[in-house]
């Protein structure tokens, strides 16, 4: 199983750590139109075949659009055995800094 977290306090752990995982799940070009800062795009599509790019050892923040594809996502990714926590109501929520 995994947890939900909120943006704001993905704001703060970014804020306080500087280096958190962050796994946006969103479609690339979706991605390229702004995502938080750092974080890697992994489609949701793509994501059994590329589970080799994800450290095993770091807990990640699991991000979409509205935090349905995201939740998808962590549901597979905590299946498999990584640590993972879903960012509710995805970038529809967050009022964090976005880079394009």
């Amino acid at each position: 199983m995994y947890e939900e977290i909120t943006p704001q306090a993905v704001e703060r752990l970014i804020e306080g750590k500087g280096e958190v995982s962050i796994i946006d799940v969103r479609e690339p070009w979706e991605f390229a139109k702004g995502h938080i800062p750092g974080a890697k795009n992994i489609s949701v599509n793509e994501l059994l075949s590329r589970l080799d790019e994800i450290d095993k050892t770091k807990d990640h923040i699991i991000v979409c659009h509205s935090g349905n594809r995201s939740g998808v996502a962590s549901a597979i990714l905590s299946a498999h055995g990584y640590t993972v926590k879903n960012m509710a109501g995805g970038m529809l929520e967050w009022n964090g800094q976005v880079v394009c």
